[in-house]
């Protein structure tokens, strides 16, 4: 499965974004996919995931501001971003992850699949 994501662009401060993540196969059955963040010399962090049964998990620091959603039928992960923020900034990827947890919730796919990122640049 390829993961192809696109919708990243520059905006300030207080604007929105909507990410979409296109996949090449059925997404149906995946139990787990997310959007993650880089910015260089950090690590990669989680932003926010959504389970085969639309469980939704979100970072602290976006909770209230991104929405994730996923629609089955057209195989594609949506990140709505509002009220961005200059920290916000980075190179944002969709995943099937291997592995994630929240909490005392985790999943677990039988693959681990990421697209090549979509860039982000919020200014002040």
């Amino acid at each position: 499965v390829q993961l192809v994501e696109s919708g990243g662009g520059s905006v300030q401060s207080g604007g929105s974004l909507r990410l979409s993540c296109a996949a090449s196969g059925n997404i149906a059955g995946v139990n787990l996919m997310g959007w993650y963040r880089q910015v260089p010399g950090k690590e990669r962090e989680s932003v926010a995931a959504i389970s085969k049964g639309g469980r939704e998990h979100y970072a602290d620091s976006v909770k209230g501001r991104f929405t994730i959603a996923r629609d089955n039928t057209k195989n594609t992960l949506y990140l709505q971003m509002n009220s961005l923020k200059p920290e916000d900034t980075g190179m944002y990827y969709c995943a099937a992850p291997y592995t994630y947890c929240s909490g005392y919730e985790c999943y677990r796919n039988d693959y681990n699949y990421w697209g090549q990122g979509t860039q982000v640049t919020v200014s002040s």
